[in-house]
């Protein structure tokens, strides 16, 4: 599937994560299809997209985004709990739950459901996709890649492309070039099976397995070691206190 071709999202997987992804790809001029289990989430990712502190209509009344373009991407999103509904998309993100073997047994249903052509990618935040991808068909393989979010996608720049032996060129350049036209910088970074998490998160986790070290053999206060990040990296927020750093809207 080349980047051209793309034209019908489908999003399976709602809530504020799968929310913030359709709302990113809706304003980069793509027709998205949101599919979760029912009503209740339905309306919870319609309200994070419309109403939400990252939503549409506040992104408006700050001025991040004019008003006829927060109007035409909330067109170009439709909500459904009809799996079916995404059965001719030509890319398809996943963004359920932070399980395995939900993830596995989502896509091994949607690698028979979806267009065989449909390039597949998983918002997992640090599953190899290796192991994502474990029981999809060989032929979906070289389509089935790795694209993570940081959250809140509306807000945050950042979304990881991982990669895996089997992705064709085509495959790696259309992601690329989809997250690049939803406004992304994107960090290009190889599956590596039997670790958890990418870049991002592998990072910020060994700084944090340090800070926690040097707050218990008593070096710093847990106070100390957040003031001294913020202060001189210019984190907005460190490891111990207040983790809304980004603010809590727009």
């Amino acid at each position: 599937m080349r980047f051209q071709d793309v034209h019908t999202i489908g999003i399976a997987g709602g809530g504020v994560m799968g929310g913030g992804i359709a709302q990113v790809l809706a304003l980069a001029g793509y027709e998205v299809i949101v599919r979760d289990l029912n009503e209740r989430i339905i309306g919870e990712t319609r309200d994070a997209i419309f109403e939400g502190r990252w939503g549409l209509k506040r992104a408006v009344e700050v001025g991040k985004l004019h008003f006829d373009r927060a109007v035409d991407a909330m067109a170009r999103v439709t909500f459904t709990t009809d799996l079916d509904a995404i059965r001719d998309v030509q890319f398809l993100v996943e963004a359920i739950p932070e399980l395995l073997s939900m993830k596995q047994a989502l896509f091994a249903e949607l690698d028979g459901l979806v267009n065989p052509e449909a390039i597949f990618v998983s918002n997992t935040s640090g599953f190899p996709i290796a192991d994502v991808s474990r029981d999809v068909s060989p032929a979906r393989l070289p389509l089935f890649a790795g694209m993570h979010f940081a959250s809140p996608a509306p807000a945050m720049k950042m979304c990881e492309v991982i990669t895996t032996p089997h992705n064709s060129p085509d495959t790696t350049e259309t992601i690329r070039e989809i997250a690049e036209k939803a406004g992304k910088t994107v960090c290009m970074v190889k599956d590596a099976p039997g670790s958890y998490g990418f870049v991002l998160n592998r990072v910020f986790a060994a700084a944090r397995r340090e800070a926690e070290e040097i707050v218990e053999a008593g070096i710093a206060t847990p106070e100390d070691v957040d003031r001294a990040m913020m202060t001189g990296r210019n984190w907005p927020a460190g490891f111990f206190g207040d983790r809304g750093g980004i603010g809590q809207q727009w």
